[in-house]
């Protein structure tokens, strides 16, 4: 377990602009930088990060946080591989204490495949470059398909040995576990509960994620012993850490050469990324003989707009490029096709031309893609009506993908022009295309509503059946969550998050995070002495008077810990949160405090005034907050005399009215107090 001094080492250190642009493309606007956002399918910039805060924020996905934050999210690491991913990049000393025996049962499975992948690639490799079968096999395939040594070290090329369990007994000797080595997929199970390499035998190709972790493998039989097999490429399998159609060949060893060029070119196998390397292209992936996958594409999307698809001229070729080109319009990517010639492919004609030569070939020959589909599917459409009727509708459908309107208006001029027609035609077309893909959508939205609110219906009747049959309210908190008990209230226990009270929870945990440790007002301590009352002091206080917590467990647990170190020295509520080990509250506060620099120049100036008014301030969030409450308890109560099981029982419909008045009687107070609140002096 790392340590909190070196937790805040490594925040202190860490530049959240030079973390981010690792993986997504920054372009400096004012004051702050804007990218793709790398979460969600991001067509125009809505990613900020900002240097002075040390914060990022998607304000259309609303992700972000601190730098460990952005890791975790964008890595899929936990709390404690972010800090060391960010402690290596800063070259920070890791200082851990010794972890318990359940810390280390709570080890991820991801974390340990991960772990497993790291050591079957260095024993792929060492078997490459130090057993006989290694060097005499392995090596000789590699040299004689012309790749460099150097360029077998940059991919971390490796090989098998034909021994069926070698990487398998190397592994159980080395204690791995058997259960890792078949979730990854480099073993298999067989009948008598031994396993098998999945690999053995082969030429090993590691598969990277953007950061350099190795996610799986692909594996090719020699040349040697390709006769009669059904396979001569296999691939891990799918695991919690792999996915073929969410990663990219060589995507890690191209992610600098594709941003400096602001282009990327998608080839189809290892051995084409591996030859264009070598030729001088580095800017290049491959989608490894899958079909082109919408995740593919996004990851792509982060690093540049510009893509030209670099395929074999064969019919497979021509099939692949129709496939992936609708794919990448509606991302918006900016498309480009070059097939090379009949008995070329990428690794064979790289190994034929030096980088300017190839570079000069795809300039000149690369097709914009209306003018590759077109003039590929005209050759099917000879003088067959029928056919060229279909022609233009397909072209229509695809014109119609584009999401920014000036690139599909100019597209749907060319298209036009190269087949003859009237614009008026395409338009139309296109408008059909763009209706129908509207009205799929909110088909889409409406049936998910759907299901949310008969999920959401199903929840509430079985909190009622729960409830016991002499009437009594369950409490919104279970007792495990709160030592304190709850006052008895019909809101729901989940789904509160769309409630219109839980906006004003989120109002007093931004004040809790913000000002925590900030004087709100002075009480009497005896003896003619003025005791000063924190925001954390007084709305705990204040919460407990009334018998009522926050409806979120996490900011239950927020609360509970800033009492307990608001006295420590230097507590500074904003500061210990955002660097908290819980990485789920660590999140939260960054949540709380970027939520603050999305504000205009004006109203980040009267945030600034609150923290002078917090007398006023801090008393009139806790109103609002408790007002809500009643009020959708009061809603809440109504609802159930509308269920057909409760209005049925006479003594559960007695119970539910004289729980109304009771809220009814309070809220009336509330709002007294409301009205005739005395602002306390500070």
């Amino acid at each position: 377990m790392i340590d909190q001094p070196t937790i805040d080492r490594i925040l202190d250190a860490t530049q959240i602009v030079d973390v981010v642009s690792e993986f997504v493309t920054l372009r400096k606007r004012g004051v702050n930088f804007v990218g793709l956002c790398p979460f969600h399918d991001d067509k125009t910039p809505s990613f900020y990060v900002s240097p002075a805060k040390g914060l990022c924020k998607c304000f259309a996905c609303g992700k972000g946080g601190n730098a460990v934050h952005f890791i975790m999210e964008h890595e899929q690491m936990t709390y404690p591989e972010a800090l060391k991913w960010l402690a290596k990049k800063y070259h920070i000393e890791i200082k851990e204490r010794e972890l318990t025996n359940e810390e280390k049962e709570a080890q991820t499975v991801r974390e340990s495949l991960f772990v497993v992948n790291d050591f079957a690639r260095t024993y792929f490799q060492n078997i490459l470059y130090n057993h006989i079968d290694g060097k005499s096999i392995g090596m000789t395939y590699f040299r004689q398909r012309g790749i460099r040594d150097d360029i077998v070290k940059k991919f971390q090329l490796g090989y098998s040995t034909s021994a069926k369990d070698g990487l398998a007994q190397e592994a159980i000797r080395k204690g791995y576990k058997k259960e890792f080595l078949v979730k990854t997929g480099l073993c298999y199970e067989i009948e008598d509960g031994s396993i098998r390499d999945r690999f053995w035998g082969r030429v090993i190709f590691p598969w990277f994620n953007i950061s350099g972790k190795v996610l799986g493998f692909g594996g090719r039989v020699l040349d040697s012993r390709t006769k009669g097999v059904s396979q001569k490429y296999i691939n891990s399998p799918e695991s919690e850490i792999f996915s073929k159609r969410k990663e990219l060949y060589g995507i890690y060893q191209a992610k600098s050469a594709i941003v400096k060029a602001d282009c990327v070119y998608m080839v189809e196998g290892y051995t084409d990324v591996i030859a264009m390397h070598q030729c001088g292209l580095e800017n290049v992936v491959a989608n490894s003989g899958t079909a082109l996958a919408e995740e593919q594409i996004r990851l792509l999307h982060r690093f540049t707009s510009n893509i030209t698809l670099l395929y074999d001229g064969d019919e497979a070729g021509i099939k692949a490029s129709i496939r992936g080109i609708d794919m990448l319009l509606a991302e918006g990517m900016n498309i480009k096709v070059l097939l090379l010639p009949d008995e070329d492919d990428p690794d064979s004609f790289s190994r034929k031309h030096n980088a300017t030569e190839f570079q000069q070939y795809i300039a000149d020959h690369e097709e914009n893609f209306i003018r590759f589909k077109t003039n590929l599917l005209l050759k099917d459409t000879q003088n067959d009506p029928i056919k060229r009727a279909g022609l233009i509708s397909d072209m229509a459908r695809s014109i119609g993908l584009i999401p920014n309107e000036v690139v599909r208006y100019a597209c749907l001029k060319e298209c036009a022009s190269l087949l003859n027609v009237d614009e008026r035609i395409i338009q139309n077309e296109i408008k059909k295309t763009v209706k129908q893909r509207q009205d799929e959508y909110i088909e889409q939205r409406r049936k998910e509503k759907e299901k949310a609110e008969q999920i959401n219906q199903a929840e509430n009747l079985s909190s009622l059946q729960s409830s016991p049959d002499n009437g009594s309210i369950p409490p919104p908190f279970s007792p495990e969550e709160s030592a304190e008990p709850a006052r008895e209230s019909y809101i729901p226990q989940v789904g509160w998050e769309k409630l219109s009270f839980y906006t004003k929870e989120i109002q007093l945990v931004k004040a809790l995070i913000r000002y925590g440790e900030k004087v709100v007002c002075y009480i009497e301590a005896g003896e003619e002495k003025q005791k000063p009352l924190s925001v954390i002091e007084y709305i705990a206080l204040d919460l407990k008077q009334d018998d009522l917590q926050f409806h979120n467990p996490l900011h239950r647990a927020l609360l509970a810990e800033a009492e307990s170190k608001l006295h420590q020295d230097g507590f500074c509520a904003e500061r210990y949160f955002l660097a908290h080990p819980n990485p789920e509250i660590s999140r939260l506060a960054a949540d709380m405090v970027n939520d603050r620099y999305r504000l205009s120049k004006n109203n980040e100036q009267a945030i600034i005034k609150d923290e002078e008014r917090l007398n006023e301030l801090i008393p009139r969030l806790l109103v609002d907050f408790k007002l809500a409450i009643l009020e959708e308890d009061m809603k809440q109560t109504i609802q159930q005399l509308s269920i057909p099981e409760v209005s049925q029982n006479p003594q559960q419909v007695m119970a539910i009215m004289a729980h109304y008045k009771s809220l009814t009687d309070i809220l009336k107070g509330m709002a007294k107090e409301a009205g005739d609140r005395v602002v306390l002096k500070a």
